[in-house]
């Protein structure tokens, strides 16, 4: 076993473990490790933005988990990507930039998390954030992490955000702003026309410390204790076993990777342990269970003109593309497609959107696994608080072998009420004059899907994650059992060991999680640091007054 000691030690590259390793890096008094399990980011099909399906597909860049049978769905297993790689899955998401809405971080507070509200958050959201169209009380212009906006070239846009309109949706000038209630364009993590994940943003600037040290290919298989104190970690690299001491270690592996690890050392659900012959150090109840994460289908439509994306999928397009974004950075090669969306609520009595739209100017899956078969448009749709919670469980001792998912999707009646309102109310925005001359017949659902029963059908047949696994080792108050770290991240009933990662939210936020979760590790790492709090931004944010009567 080859030694050596630093002061914090990170377990993942990916979008928290990024931040941390730049931020506790910077005044150059901490000898920081950062430990990653994969390897280079550097790779055209990482750094193109349109070329984000592909490396979600390729087993160099994703630890390519899926669930158990979910029983909801027809017993399908459903694809869980997470990345491996530097970046992590900030490196083979799609780039969106989404914060979430403000009443999710008040419901954070009011879930254990205290000084998480959103005037809490809201100054570190702009810390982290360098807008193209500059800062103002919401949005950040100096950060690192850089956004845009599209440039909405395609008219199949400017149709979407009409036809919302004529369907008497408002229409948003910021849904990261004010008011996230309504129809906008969506902002994307890109830079110079390149993506701008965790690692281009945060760790690669930070890489030229003398004391920040990264090694790749490392994987964490255990953590040591002394009596209740995190001294040492474990893990492989070369062929070889490592131990490194340290003063504190934090956890930044993700909602899977995270409890996985926490068990594989003894904490978490002592019956589970005991099961796997692990010897219990601290009977965590809280550990991998709460999973929670969206759900969307493909709202797809033929479209009559030939204006949509399907043109440029040929192999001749695609290399035109892609030499444009190698001498220039811009042009199709430079978006991710999704330059607008929209969030509304599923019915009255809704405080605030449940239901998230990205649009796409194109009829094909995300991840690439069809690909489109003629011009068409669609809308991913899905909705934002599943009352449904999963798990998250060994399969046994060994670090090697993947752990058990199971997200219990759709278990819970109210989810399926959301279901069916995501494709009775998408129906109706794609019906409105705004799509006149582009609307062709409806590939999917389809137009005789129209009965509770066929919906549900499709629903189960059909619908795919968004990708946003998380809160499974949540945040919360000490009375809480099963909370696992409290507000300052700090494992409870343990010494010396933190978690940052999505893996701690309370619960889901309404969007996208790659903004929330770099912002939550911007504020952990001030936790960390001991150096105080930004002052708290008591910025207005919008709630709809007739919420409790009207569905828009």
């Amino acid at each position: 076993m080859a030694n050596d000691s630093f002061d914090t030690v990170i377990v993942g590259a990916g979008s928290a473990g990024c931040v941390l390793a730049d931020r506790l890096s910077a005044d150059g008094t901490r000898r920081v490790l950062l430990l990653e399990y994969g390897g280079s980011d550097r790779s055209i099909f990482i750094q193109m933005p349109s070329a984000l399906s592909i490396p979600m597909n390729m087993p160099k860049y994703n630890w390519f988990y899926h669930t158990e049978p979910e029983p909801h769905l027809n017993g399908r297993s459903m694809h869980t990507p997470r990345g491996k790689v530097l970046g992590g899955s900030s490196s083979i998401n799609g780039l969106v930039y989404i914060r979430g809405n403000p009443h999710d971080f008040e419901r954070w507070q009011e879930e254990g998390a205290a000084g998480w509200s959103y005037s809490d958050v809201l100054p570190y959201f702009r810390r982290a954030e360098k807008r193209e169209e500059g800062g103002d009380d919401y949005r950040g212009a100096n950060g690192k992490l850089q956004t845009r906006y599209g440039t909405l070239k395609n008219p199949l846009h400017a149709a979407w955000l009409a036809a919302a309109g004529q369907a008497g949706y408002p229409q948003s000038a910021d849904v990261n702003g004010f008011q996230q209630e309504g129809f906008g364009r969506m902002d994307m993590t890109v830079g110079g026309g390149r993506r701008c994940s965790a690692a281009n943003a945060y760790l690669r600037p930070a890489m030229r410390r003398p004391n920040l040290k990264v090694l790749t290919h490392a994987l964490a298989t255990r953590i040591v204790f002394e009596g209740r104190r995190a001294r040492a970690l474990e893990y492989t690299h070369a062929g070889s076993t490592h131990r490194v001491e340290c003063e504190e270690l934090i956890l930044c592996g993700g909602p899977v990777n995270s409890p996985q690890l926490l068990k594989l050392s003894g904490v978490g659900p002592a019956a589970e342990l005991r099961s796997h012959g692990i010897d219990v150090v601290h009977d965590l109840p809280g550990v991998g269970e709460n999973l929670q994460d969206h759900l969307e289908f493909y709202f797809q439509v033929a479209c009559k003109e030939p204006i949509t994306l399907y043109s440029s999928i040929d192999m001749w397009s695609r290399a035109l593309i892609g030499a444009r974004w190698l001498l220039r950075k811009d042009g199709l090669g430079a978006t991710n497609h999704f330059e607008t969306c929209g969030f509304i609520r599923s019915r009255a009595g809704i405080a605030y959107p449940d239901i998230q739209y990205h649009f796409l100017p194109m009829a094909v899956a995300y991840d690439g696994s069809t690909l489109a078969q003629e011009h068409g448009f669609q809308a991913h749709v899905g909705p934002m608080r599943t009352k449904s919670r999963g798990w998250v469980r060994l399969a046994s001792g060994n670090p090697l072998d993947k752990p058990r998912i199971l997200f219990n999707y759709l278990s819970e009646p109210d989810d399926w009420t959301e279901m069916r309102a995501c494709v009775r109310l998408t129906r109706e925005i794609f019906a409105q004059a705004a799509f006149d001359r582009y609307r062709g017949r409806e590939l999917q659902p389809g137009a005789e899907v129209q009965t509770d029963e066929q919906i549900d059908a499709f629903i189960r047949a059909k619908v795919e994650s968004a990708y946003h696994p998380s809160c499974s080792c949540k945040m919360g108050s000490a009375d809480d059992p099963m909370a696992v770290v409290d507000p300052q991240t700090r494992v409870y009933g343990l010494e010396g060991l933190r978690i940052v990662d999505s893996s701690i939210m309370p619960s889901v936020t309404t969007g996208n999680l790659n903004a929330p979760t770099i912002m939550l590790a911007e504020k952990a790492a001030d936790h960390i640091l001991g150096k105080g709090m930004l002052a708290p931004e008591n910025a207005p944010f919008y709630a709809a007054s007739n919420w409790r009567t009207a569905q828009r």
